[in-house]
């Protein structure tokens, strides 16, 4: 299984990712309005994001709002919500499972088999949460493209991606990358371990006889 060194690199993006994933999941700047093509700049800039919009006006004052209702959000919305939220959930539960399997802690020193098994299960469980924040932020993000696109989407109301994407699509890949070094082998340690055990040689049984 992974050396000590390799779990702790590992457990270390992958918990840069799961930060990365909170602030993605509270920033505003999910999408931000588009000044390209025939767009009039105006004085104030237009954010949306999954909790709340805010409007940033040229002389630096910012107005937010929360949304008021949930059943009225469009359904990106709640479903980017989701899959957000369920990532950081299981990031979480990957950290606490993931602390117990490291072989620089003490827990469960007495069975270091078992420990192997808990840092792999915490590194699958950070690639599903890297996965599941991947999917959220990517299909949040192709419905911007999807609307940018569309011919019949006022000059006005098209966006274009925000910060808090690219901050979601970072960490995930974080998480992805992090969990993957958590269930990467470690060759030598499993050579070792599977090393054949030959009988004793019976060469010396000869020398008793004269």
């Amino acid at each position: 299984m992974a050396n000590g060194g390799v779990q702790l690199l590992g457990f270390t993006l992958a918990f840069l990712g799961f930060i990365g994933a909170i602030a993605s999941t509270i920033m505003v700047e999910w999408k931000a309005s588009s000044y390209a093509g025939d767009n009039i700049i105006t004085a104030q800039a237009m954010y949306e994001g999954l909790w709340k919009t805010c409007a940033s006006q040229s002389t630096g004052q910012i107005q937010c709002k929360v949304y008021d209702s949930l059943l009225q959000l469009p359904g990106i919305v709640q479903g980017t919500r989701g899959l957000m939220l369920s990532s950081v959930m299981l990031s979480f539960i990957a950290i606490m499972v993931t602390t117990v399997g490291m072989k620089c802690t003490t827990c469960m020193a007495e069975q270091p088999e078992q420990k192997d098994k808990v840092a792999l299960a915490g590194g699958v469980i950070f690639i599903i949460a890297g996965l599941i924040a991947l999917a959220g932020t990517s299909w949040y993000g192709h419905r911007i493209a999807q609307d940018f696109y569309d011919p019949f989407t006022p000059t006005n109301s098209r966006y274009e991606f925000g910060a808090a994407l690219y901050v979601g699509w970072a960490a995930a890949s974080l998480s992805l990358i992090g969990g993957g070094f958590l269930c990467c082998h470690c060759p030598g340690n499993s050579s070792s371990a599977k090393a054949p055990h030959y009988p004793p040689s019976n060469s010396g049984r000869g020398r008793d006889y004269v």
